[in-house]
């Protein structure tokens, strides 16, 4: 989300309150379906819900991500307009989700999960959130999960390190070896089945684990503002000229695929009016926009399909399934929580793809779009 004047800021924070969201309320799960358990027998034998990707190296898979993860559009938030997912982080883990992306700032001194400003949306502590994704490992000790951590003051790496430690978390820290990505089975036989990028940060030999973001992963733009305007040219890091470059080089691609209104003066919001076209999995010409048809592009571009992807709303879609067809999984195991995204995608096809949060979305645009003729 761009920035937003502080004084506009100021105001659209006292309309919908400054949001403190439980490291994404792990206690009480949203329950909007039933959740969907597989059988233990067959979770026992998968790697992120598949025993296909358990022979697979991490670098051969495509792991779908939850843009900014932290903040969540639901009545804990008032419905915040700042908010960029309509479920928790755990929820989107227990989906299939295995990216999770935040923001952070820096708060009177501590490490604060923040969209933008901590007067617009705060959701708490990054060790708070860390701790409960840490419980989560606790309990899928077969998953392999991701972590990429937008550094918006730029806090050190001891400081991470800190919050790493002091959540339990960094036992699962995994550091890469000379030797190329392993296999997730190997990591998961190792119990290192964190891998933690950083936007950006100095590395530490005190902390291996927490990884500088673009010295391993290349990115495609982000501020996109029409679904006819997502593409897999280069867009960070500087240091590299194309994603050819980039590929030769290394680096692991990122596919940015989640589009923003436009309100003027430096203000963005998420487009939440075309979620269902930008999450749909199809791959089809005349379904511009849609993200299936973005990492197919991608794919055939580069010679080389997405390795992460970071989605807003990944209920709606759902976003999951252009990642199993990319990873070729027909029958994933072990996923909860999945029919929740199918029901959320139905519920707003009925509705038109509105719903409360989007009619306080409409209110505040309005108040925007007159503050801004005020300015």
């Amino acid at each position: 989300m761009k920035m937003i004047p502080s004084l506009l800021c100021a105001t659209l924070a006292s309309l919908v309150g400054t949001a403190y969201s439980s490291p994404q309320g792990v206690a009480t799960p949203t329950p909007l379906a039933t959740a969907q358990t597989a059988a233990t027998s067959a979770t026992a034998v998968a790697c992120n819900n598949s025993p296909e990707l358990c022979s697979r190296s991490y670098s051969n898979i495509t792991h779908m991500g939850a843009h900014d993860s932290s903040f969540v559009r639901d009545a804990s938030t008032q419905n915040s307009i700042a908010g960029t997912q309509y479920f928790n982080a755990t929820v989107a883990l227990d989906a299939g989700i295995r990216l999770l992306q935040v923001q952070v700032h820096d708060l009177n001194g501590s490490i604060e999960l923040c969209h933008t400003s901590c007067t617009l949306l705060d959701a708490g502590p990054l060790k708070d959130w860390l701790s409960e994704v840490k419980l989560w490992m606790d309990r899928n000790p077969h998953d392999v999960v991701t972590l990429l951590i937008v550094n918006s003051d730029g806090q050190s790496a001891a400081q991470f390190g800190a919050m790493f430690e002091a959540s339990g978390i960094s036992k699962y820290g995994y550091t890469p070896a000379a030797n190329g990505w392993p296999t997730l089975q190997s990591m998961i036989d190792t119990n290192k089945r964190l891998v933690t990028f950083i936007a950006s940060v100095t590395p530490s030999s005190t902390y291996p684990y927490l990884l500088s973001e673009f010295d391993h992963v290349f990115e495609t733009p982000y501020e996109i503002t029409s679904l006819s305007g997502f593409n897999c040219t280069l867009d960070r890091p500087s240091g590299q000229r194309t994603a050819a470059a980039a590929l030769s080089a290394g680096l692991l691609p990122l596919m940015n695929h989640f589009a923003y209104k436009d309100l003027g003066s430096s203000i963005m919001i998420p487009d939440i009016d075309d979620v269902l076209a930008t999450n749909s999995p199809s791959t089809s010409a005349s379904s511009p926009g849609a993200l299936g048809l973005h990492a197919q592009t991608c794919r055939q571009q580069w010679g080389f399909k997405p390795t992460f992807v970071l989605v807003d709303f990944f209920s709606e879609g759902p976003a999951i399934k252009t990642a199993d067809g990319l990873n070729g999984i027909a029958n994933p195991v072990g996923r909860k929580n999945d029919t929740i995204a199918d029901a959320d995608t139905a519920a707003h096809e009925a509705t038109g793809g509105r719903n409360v949060a989007d009619t306080v979305t409409g209110s505040l645009i309005g108040f925007l779009v007159a503050a801004l003729l005020l300015v």
